[in-house]
């Protein structure tokens, strides 16, 4: 009769697993709350104790680390020597091995910090010539059709289980290393989360992976509507969703090619997306919105007025979402907000490039204020407001900004004169009266003077460049009040 060993943190389904089994004809071997749990069910089992003659010992951190359990997993019985030693010392084969994992990713300790588990895995992955080894609930389906099917399974469904088995140790390995180092690891485990649609065009393929260690919304992200997600509304949804929950306000943001292209505060979310979505109409048109309170009635209106590809927010109204789902081809994506990321990562031929991530601090208060010109309370507010936008934005950056809501957006430029350019030609005569940031020094004035021709009043840049000087004095001839924060943001 093959044995069937199972050991699991989440028990979901774990009583039909073996219930199957043991109408294929399995016993079952089991540990702990597992065993108590089939038990109490009326399943047959076999505690491990009554296999090793020891009961779980040192605060259970020791069940299953005993030879008649290993011996018994990771025996090839095509060896006489490994009969001869199975017969010598009690051991029975086991021919399948069911573990799921202590929830150490989301609750990271020492004591979840699993032994057993990823030891009964590793050894029944090895030895997937004879075993089989399950890992995740979502798996036993598959194998339980197979072995009631054939009695057994596959060699090639052995080989793929146990590459599937390798791959959650290795990550579970990974959430430990990066909770010890605090983050500082330099070592990239990926498991993937969703294959996508298509890729950056149609003709690539795209898959979405998770940094095996660090938080993903995307993990625990719904889709609630409209069509597959692909590699840009993944890309683009994502850089909309990290900005907008960066403001305590009700805010929205639209974003197009990564770049954000509205982005507005209010007193409520309909006013914040219809304020994001004036910033710039022409660009907004097929782009991305993401909305940092429940979208009602009102917003959901406004949106449906608009082509859009994907909606993120944090809870929809009934109504509201039935309104957006009555647009079959938009996305609707229900998401928890995000946490700073750990590291960035981002590919270069043959390889990728990490580095830490770019977080921008609440610090406008202790920026320094090198113009003659004092700002006033509501100029400091306005000012931060445009700085966590441009730091959005790609590199050369100018973002204009009037009453919490952007107005002028100009990014990617290879010079920042033209990104001033463009950032008060889209903002016309809502310049007036306004701030701008620079997500990096004036190399020279002249950037400056363009702000000022344009009616700004207040500019936040990082400082540093050998032309200081001329660019303070610039601001004083314009009477505009100049911060300097002492920080860059490039986004490249």
């Amino acid at each position: 009769m093959p044995r069937a060993l199972l050991s699991v943190y989440d028990k979901t389904g774990i009583g039909e697993f073996a219930r199957g089994l043991v109408a294929s004809g399995w016993s079952i071997v089991s540990s702990g709350g597992t065993a108590k749990a089939l038990a109490a069910a009326g399943i047959p089992v076999t505690d491990v104790a009554e296999i090793t003659g020891v009961p779980p010992i040192l605060d259970h951190r020791v069940v299953t680390l005993h030879p008649k359990v290993h011996g018994g997993i990771l025996a090839d019985t095509s060896k006489p020597g490994h009969v001869d030693d199975m017969a010598t010392y009690g051991i029975e084969a086991i021919d399948l091995v069911v573990v799921s994992l202590y929830p150490f990713a989301s609750q990271p300790s020492v004591e979840l910090i699993d032994i057993g588990g990823p030891a009964m895995i590793r050894a029944a992955a090895k030895n997937f010539a004879r075993v089989g080894v399950v890992v995740n609930t979502g798996q036993y389906a598959a194998v339980l059709d197979e072995i009631s099917r054939n009695g057994s399974l596959s060699s090639d469904t052995r080989k793929r289980l146990a590459a599937e088995a390798f791959t959650a140790t290795r990550n579970y390995d990974s959430a430990i290393v990066e909770w010890l180092t605090e983050g500082t690891a330099t070592s990239l485990h990926l498991e993937q989360i969703d294959t996508l649609r298509y890729g950056e065009n149609p003709h690539q393929e795209g898959v979405l992976y998770h940094v095996a260690g660090q938080h993903s919304w995307w993990k625990s992200a719904e889709q609630l509507g409209g069509k597959e997600m692909s590699y840009l509304n993944v890309f683009d949804a994502d850089a909309a969703w990290r900005l907008v929950n960066q403001f305590g306000r009700p805010a929205a943001v639209v974003v197009k090619h990564a770049n954000p292209c509205g982005v507005a505060e209010a007193s409520d979310i309909a006013t914040a997306y219809k304020r994001a979505h004036h910033c710039d109409p022409v660009s907004a048109f097929g782009g991305i919105i993401a909305l940092n309170r429940e979208v009602d009635t009102e917003t959901a209106i406004e949106i449906n007025n608009v082509f859009t590809e994907v909606v993120v927010a944090p809870s929809f109204s009934a109504e509201a979402l039935e309104l957006l789902q009555s647009k079959k081809n938009l996305r609707i994506v229900r998401a928890e907000a995000p946490r700073a990321a750990v590291h960035e990562v981002r590919s270069v031929s043959g390889g990728v490039l990490v580095q830490t991530s770019d977080p921008v601090a609440d610090d406008a208060a202790s920026w320094r204020v090198v113009s003659a010109a004092q700002p006033t309370p509501e100029q400091r507010e306005l000012a931060a407001f445009a700085w966590q936008v441009c730091a959005a934005v790609t590199s050369n950056a100018i973002v204009v900004a009037n009453d919490l809501r952007a107005v002028g957006i100009g990014g990617g430029q290879q010079n920042r004169l033209d990104a001033a350019r463009l950032a008060c030609e889209r903002a016309g005569e809502r310049a007036i009266g306004g701030a701008a940031a620079s997500d990096a020094f004036f190399p020279f004035r002249d950037g400056l003077d363009m702000l000022a021709s344009a009616g700004v009043r207040v500019v936040v840049e990082p400082g540093g460049s050998v032309r200081d000087e001329e660019v303070i004095a610039a601001a004083d001839e314009h009477g505009i009040v100049l911060f300097f924060t002492g920080v860059r943001h490039f986004r490249h």
